[in-house]
């Protein structure tokens, strides 16, 4: 490959319709035209997919990218077409094409029109996929998802230990390896498994700023997530769960909830996997319920909440999966529920391996309940994790926390703390937490009657405490390696050197612990109003909303996911700037040429026509917006309610979504205006249900939302819930 420093800039507003790289892009990218080997540590939706396209695009023949999922692969080839005008840039080659598909990838290879090429580890070591490549133009080898290369890592595959041999097979060229998520154990075996100790590392941040962190017990753990996602309604979002069998029960609970969920894991018919996940990308589905053990190589910038229904393995796992929230740069929520007693059943799950596994096995999940129970700033603890550090006070993202935005209570626990030092070193060190536990509270069980321990002067000395605060006390104790689990006899506690020091006498510290919160979602929203802020608060919001409708049916024309046609960024600069020609387009955040002519008419005559209708003054440097007028609006839907127009016709009309025709109505007859939509009642709605209604809300002493979907949530959206209030307080109160 040539070392052409070529004004890589311009190419990256040709293609991608970025002004500015992103951290250290531009050197990765100039060091890889110039023939070097470079090793990319960068979190998700740190831009690491640019790093190895641009290049890709720019050079002379194809660039083999290695990647672990065929969903990927595909996500990505879409991406990639998208952003030129040319077919075939982008292809994939793997076990899911026919000879036909085939002969057409190798095609446009040997044509010069393919500039990338996805395959899988698996397809590399086919001999004649080898020969091919022998005679065909390879710019560069980029290797993806990287982290799969180390044993240590958390998704080993063997192909991919064999991928140095197999490059030097192929050609000469340099490689870049990327990934995610890595330690500096799994970076280094990166590095020497891949031939690349020599490579330029570039290590990003792992700190995700936009991203909120948040665990809470798990308490109603199905009621509390359902309430959660009607807060986030119409938002993208991620459940992981840890077995398959709960993937299906909590995804038809959604459904059956009202929302729009579907389930995800290897256990499932292919054809339905790749189905379901389309919906979700194409946005026909906004959740996905999915098991943590499969990756889903989701390549969504849109996702705004990840929620663990169960607590995962390892940090690793866990930052990986969160981090599939909010690459855009927007709002991005990581809720887990915790349990403790969900950490014990993984522990026993590891009795059964063979015992360095186990070794490692309790270690990471050692690290994950000391995450869960934490009270420092969580940032701090996973960028800890990673080897970075981080300053809770100031550093990007420092509020954005539970434990920052309302920090625990603390109490102090030393000499309780002591005593149960003391209790197991009495005690031979030969029990598990469970009888440790009843001995503490005095209630006795067949361990502490067979070994006598109700005649102990321990016996009963932690009673006025409830069992959750013993419970926590050896678990912090664990955590901060005062005690430690013996790994041949399974969950019983030693005493550690640590914790030999308090015996001693020689502990002059204080032992801390976190008292239980009381979890109000309205506590939380601080996050997403953080969020809403960076966005910009200058945005035409009703813009938007038409916006977004308008790429989901010009993604559906097109067959691809809605955020490849235009990102949200993109969108939200559209309803600022109001461009209405195709050149206006281009200049737009995030664009470039190459969308601008694929998708930029229909956008362009859109906002046109918009900034008509509502008489939008444009300017060069200011945009004014003339507020729309209300009063009109009430008019206008009296008028044609009495007409009987359907009500979505009516928010058509206006340029308005339901939610504001609803807002608007509900204005109407809260300030004494009748309103008759019994029209559009009788059609949509079952007459038994509206009857129950009227009856319930007869003899409610509240209309508020929150008493009327506890009742009816089960059978009404939020929608139909406020059309038939709307009817009741225009009949009764009107």
């Amino acid at each position: 490959m040539s070392a052409k420093k070529a004004n890589i800039s311009g190419e990256l507003k040709k293609y991608f319709g970025f002004s500015t790289f992103k951290g250290q892009q531009e050197q990765i990218i100039e060091d890889l035209l110039n023939g070097k080997d470079v090793f990319v540590l960068m979190p998700t939706g740190g831009g690491k997919s640019l790093c190895y396209q641009l290049p890709a695009l720019i050079s002379e023949g194809t660039a083999i990218v290695v990647s672990p999922l065929i969903a990927l692969m595909k996500n990505q080839v879409d991406a990639v077409n998208g952003l030129s005008s040319d077919e075939g840039v982008a292809h994939v080659l793997n076990s899911s094409l026919n000879k036909t598909q085939t002969k057409k990838v190798f095609d446009d290879i040997k044509a010069g029109k393919t500039k990338l090429l996805y395959v899988a580890p698996e397809s590399l070591i086919k001999e004649d996929y080898l020969d091919f490549f022998k005679e065909v133009k390879i710019s560069f080898v980029a290797i993806d998802e990287a982290h799969c290369i180390s044993e240590w890592g958390h998704d080993f595959r063997p192909e991919y230990r064999n991928l140095k041999t197999i490059i030097d097979k192929i050609a000469d060229v340099p490689v870049i390896a990327l990934t995610a998520t890595a330690t500096p154990k799994v970076q280094d075996d990166i590095q020497k498994t891949l031939g690349m100790t020599s490579a330029i590392v570039y290590k990003e941040s792992f700190n995700r700023p936009n991203l909120y962190y948040e665990v809470r017990p798990k308490v109603n753990v199905d009621k509390e997530i359902v309430k959660f996602i009607n807060q986030h309604k119409g938002k993208s979002g991620i459940v992981y769960c840890l077995s398959r069998r709960k993937v299906e029960e909590f995804a038809q609970l959604l459904q059956v909830n009202g929302i729009n969920a579907l389930p995800y894991h290897a256990g499932l018919d292919q054809k339905i996997r790749v189905a379901n996940q389309d919906k979700f990308l194409m946005e026909e589905a906004d959740v996905i319920v999915a098991t943590i053990a499969f990756g889903m190589g989701i390549d969504k910038p849109d996702v705004r909440f990840v929620i663990h229904y169960d607590f995962p393995k390892s940090l690793e796992s866990y930052y990986q999966e969160t981090g599939r929230a909010g690459r855009d740069g927007g709002e991005g929520h990581c809720l887990a529920f915790y349990d403790p007693k969900d950490i014990e059943k993984l522990e026993k799950f590891l009795a059964q391996k063979a015992v360095s596994e186990r070794e490692i096995g309790l270690q990471l999940l050692n690290e994950v309940v000391g995450y869960a129970e934490t009270s420092m700033s969580r940032r701090q603890y996973i960028l800890y994790y990673f080897g970075e550090s981080f300053d809770p006070a100031k550093g990007d993202g420092a509020k954005m926390c539970d434990n920052a935005s309302n920090p625990p209570k603390l109490k102090d626990a030393t000499e309780d703390f002591k005593k149960v030092m003391h209790l197991i070193n009495d005690t031979g060190e030969k029990f598990k937490s469970k009888d440790l536990i009843s001995t503490i509270v005095g209630k006795e069980n067949a361990v502490t009657k067979s070994y006598k321990l109700e005649q102990t002067p321990h016996f009963g000395f932690g009673k006025d405490e409830k069992e959750n605060y013993w419970k926590t006390i050896l678990r912090q104790a664990t955590v901060q390696n005062f005690l430690q689990k013996d790994i041949e006899t399974y969950g019983v506690l030693k005493i550690a050197e640590k914790g030999k020091k308090i015996l001693k006498g020689e502990f002059d510290g204080s032992f801390m612990i976190a008292e239980d919160r009381e979890f109000d979602l309205s506590q939380t929203k601080a996050e997403s109003d953080q969020v809403q802020q960076q966005a910009g608060g200058g945005l035409d919001q009703n813009l938007f909303v038409l916006l977004k409708e308008l790429r989901k049916k010009v993604a559906k024309k097109h067959g691809i996911p809605p955020y490849t046609v235009f990102m949200d960024p993109s969108l939200e600069d559209m309803t600022v700037q109001y461009p209405i020609t195709l050149d206006e387009i281009a200049k737009i955040y995030g664009v470039g040429e190459g969308k601008a002519k694929k998708y930029g008419k229909e956008f362009a005559d859109f906002i046109s026509k918009y900034v008509e209708d509502n008489n939008i003054e444009r300017t060069q440097d200011m945009v004014l917006k003339n507020v729309a007028n209300k009063s009109s609006h009430k008019v206008f839907i009296i008028q044609n309610t009495d007409k009987k127009i359907d009500l979505e016709d009516i928010a058509r009309a206006k340029n308005l979504s339901m939610n504001d025709l609803l807002k608007e109505m509900e204005r109407i007859v809260y300030q004494g205006t009748k309103l008759n939509i019994d029209y559009y009642i009788e059609e949509n709605f079952d007459e038994d249900m509206v009857d129950e209604f009227m009856e319930f809300m007869n003899e409610s002493e509240s209309d508020s939302m929150k008493v009327l979907l506890d009742e009816f949530g089960d059978e009404l959206s939020d929608e139909e819930v406020r059309m038939l209030r709307i009817k009741f307080i225009s009949d009764v109160a009107n």
